[in-house]
């Protein structure tokens, strides 16, 4: 079959084309099987690649792991080293996204910098446990419940419990709470863990007692039998320690921050 007018050089287009992209291949190819001696990047690019793909330190990286980093980074210079895409480089946006890359990366190494240098020392954080503890809740209350969509319900429930009746058995066959299985029993928990007026009526109860009076909550109305309470026991401070000291430094890395916009905006 005789070939139409410029088909054979349609034809050699395309096989240049594929020789170009072939060609290119193996150049990335043959950049990634360098190592340290490069010259389209520094060495410390790819560590810093390498610890940031793997989350370990670059000493802990496999053959593998270097091998990948540096064709993916041998693929990022030699495009972003073309005429077309440093021309990109220079427009607002790309500069936009490339100023707030960088400023962010030095916000945040001065931010490491300044907690390290403004560790909390052992007094502040025993003042600071202190305080904790002293804001404490000084009890914890051991109780159960009934919870019942109305008053009337929760009335006779408190009659059966004046006549004699079981707790544990009159909530599981009448409580619409998640604790029913259980006998309604709540476990240890403070005051601040429960709505206001649960909390309230339980804090005015005796141990072994059970409310004579139904209490209204959002959820329903309840029937508490309070069984047990104690002092609030702090955590112990070489436990909590380390959350505190990051606490303080990040609270004076806060105060810094105010006294720069002060200055600024003075």
């Amino acid at each position: 079959m005789n070939s139409t007018p410029g088909s054979n050089s349609f034809g050699t287009r395309i096989a240049n084309v594929t020789l170009s992209a072939a060609l290119l291949l193996c150049a990335s190819t043959a950049f990634a099987q360098q190592t340290e001696t490069t010259t389209l990047f520094s060495n410390d690019v790819l560590e810093l690649l390498i610890e940031s793909r793997i989350q370990k330190p670059v000493s802990q990286a496999t053959a593998q792991d270097r091998a990948s980093a540096i064709d993916e980074l041998t693929n990022i210079y030699l495009i972003s080293n073309l005429p077309r895409a440093v021309e990109l480089g220079e427009s607002p946006e790309i500069r936009a996204q490339l100023d707030l890359q960088e400023r962010a990366i030095i916000f945040n190494a001065f931010a490491t910098e300044f907690l390290q240098e403004n560790q909390a020392t052992d007094q502040e954080v025993f003042n600071a446990y202190e305080e904790q503890v002293a804001l404490a809740p000084p009890k914890e209350f051991k109780a159960r419940h009934i919870i019942v969509e109305t008053q009337g319900e929760a009335v006779a429930l408190i009659a059966d419990l004046q006549g004699g009746a079981d707790f544990v058995t009159l909530a599981k066959e009448h409580s619409t709470g998640p604790s029913a299985p259980s006998g309604g029993d709540l476990g240890w928990f403070t005051a601040q863990a429960m709505v206001k007026p649960f909390s309230d009526a339980v804090g005015t109860m005796e141990d072994g007692s059970f409310t004579t009076s139904p209490v209204q909550t959002q959820f329903g109305w309840h029937v508490i039998l309070r069984e047990d309470s104690r002092d609030s026991t702090p955590p112990p401070l070489d436990s909590v320690s380390d959350v505190i000291k990051q606490r303080i430094a990040q609270q004076k890395f806060q105060e810094y921050m105010i006294s720069l916009r002060s200055i600024v905006a003075e």
